[in-house]
């Protein structure tokens, strides 16, 4: 896990969020927390349980953004669930277990590719021989003693010069290979591929990964096959550097780092926690709301959790909750599940200037994103100031007058503003086009004149 200050921590995340200070406190020192446990005393290191969140704010104002900005800040398995896709056992939807399982898959994956990288080099050398033994097949294939007498002979001076030329031309071919000057020859590959049954089971409640496992053992039953294949050197030099990676990476140790990541440094984002908040009622869909609580309230507090890989921890992974709560508040949930979030935080609603500042400031900023798409088809758009503080009170203006969706409302707005330009580009001759407080005012006007169409378009 990488290590950052608090204060280094919320200077990253200012980088591609715009204001949240107090959110971003509250996961900057969760973070750190997780480092600072790690430096205690073993016998006090499991006792030390992390300081889960609830962030509380409407839609659209950064909630799932700081979360996986800090999982990939942290290098960390990092999950985003919606509460609402799980349910108690009986009802149709999700097993909350599924959750660690997916992250533990995650986890499984990242460090699989981390492996990958340590022994590409090695791999691609590897493969590098094996495409030279097929363009230049070995003449013969000696037993040890021949070698010895080989050698005796070359000692000698009575050896064959073949080998030598052989090796010469070896070393040629090899020099083209690196060039490229060999891209366009056809080899044929023996590529390898299992042949196993498509295999489809419909999930059900303690079935996730029935699937998944049938597959495995399935697999396992039937041989692996051949099959011979033409291809350019280069596809042939890719697919045998895969299969060398696979076999240089040992699997064993890749498991057992990735649960051990999954259960020191993971991160689950469960979306929408406030759409399962609520008591108990006697019928309609919110029947199972407590029941998904009473599900996740194991998982939170810290369990064992079967998984494909082995069994995974659920104690010191790091939950980070969400939800608008604009019916139901933080303590419509049960007790019990209460405790486990013990910080809340509060989100606050977005206005014109954070809209000028997202559209402008972060690294990824929308208005960024738009230029570079349409760099590629050789045309420079300039914003101007006048046309930015429009386009964000217009953002503003729509949100206050109908759903407030945050930020997200910029993009619906860019894309009816830039839709013509969007259409046309490839055909345009000009290659530089200012978009200024006029030009938005035109292509906006007539939404922000009738509330019911920009209620429906915006």
């Amino acid at each position: 896990m990488s290590i950052f200050t608090p204060r280094e921590i919320v200077s990253e995340l200012d980088k591609y969020i715009i204001g949240q200070n107090n959110a971003k406190r509250a996961v900057a020192i969760a973070l750190r927390n997780r480092w600072r446990r790690q430096q205690v005393p073993e016998e006090l290191r499991d006792e030390i349980a992390p300081k889960n969140i609830i962030m509380i704010g409407p839609t659209g104002v950064g909630k799932t953004e700081i979360a996986r900005r800090l999982a990939r800040l942290a290098q960390s398995p990092f999950l985003k669930v919606e509460a609402s896709k799980f349910t108690e056992v009986g009802y149709v939807g999700r097993d909350v277990e599924s959750m660690i399982r997916d992250l533990t898959e995650l986890a499984v994956s990242m460090v699989k590719n981390e492996e990958k990288e340590k022994v590409r080099n090695k791999a691609k050398e590897i493969a590098e021989e094996r495409i030279l033994d097929l363009l230049l097949p070995p003449t013969k294939v000696m037993k040890d003693n021949e070698k010895e007498e080989e050698v005796d002979k070359e000692e000698k001076g009575l050896g064959d010069t073949n080998i030598g030329d052989q090796s010469k031309t070896r070393n040629k071919l090899r020099d083209l290979l690196r060039k490229g000057k060999l891209d366009d020859r056809v080899v044929d590959l023996e590529v390898s591929q299992r042949s196993a049954p498509v295999i489809e089971v419909f999930s059900a409640y303690g079935m996730e990964e029935m699937d998944v496992n049938l597959k495995d053992v399935f697999s396992n039953l039937f041989p692996t096959q051949t099959k011979r294949r033409k291809l350019k050197i280069p596809d042939a030099l890719d697919i045998v550097t895969q299969e060398e990676e696979q076999r240089l990476i040992d699997m064993e140790n890749v498991t057992s780092l990735a649960i051990m990541r999954v259960e020191h440094s993971g991160i689950i984002f469960i979306d929408e926690i406030d759409k399962v908040a609520g008591r108990e009622s006697s019928h309609g869909p919110d029947v199972s709301r407590e029941g998904v609580q009473r599900d996740i309230l194991p998982i939170v507090e810290g369990t064992t959790v079967t998984t494909k890989y082995g069994m995974v921890k659920t104690d010191h992974i790091l939950f980070i909750a969400a939800g608008a709560f604009h019916i139901s508040k933080p303590a419509d949930l049960i007790p019990e599940l209460q405790g486990r979030f013990p910080i809340r935080v509060g989100l606050d609603s977005l206005g014109k200037e954070e809209f000028v500042r997202i559209l402008t400031e972060p690294q990824n900023a929308l208005i960024k994103q738009y230029t570079a798409l349409m760099k590629t088809e050789d045309i420079d758009i300039i914003y101007r100031d006048e046309a930015v503080a429009e386009i964000a009170e217009i953002a503003a203006m729509v949100n206050s007058r109908t759903e407030n969706i945050g930020a997200r409302r910029l993009h619906t707005i860019m894309e009816k503003l830039l839709d013509d330009i969007s259409f046309d580009a490839p055909d345009l001759e000009e290659k530089e086009i200012v978009i200024d407080s006029a030009y938005v005012k035109g292509k906006l006007s007539d939404f922000i004149k009738d509330e019911d169409l920009s209620r429906y378009i915006l």
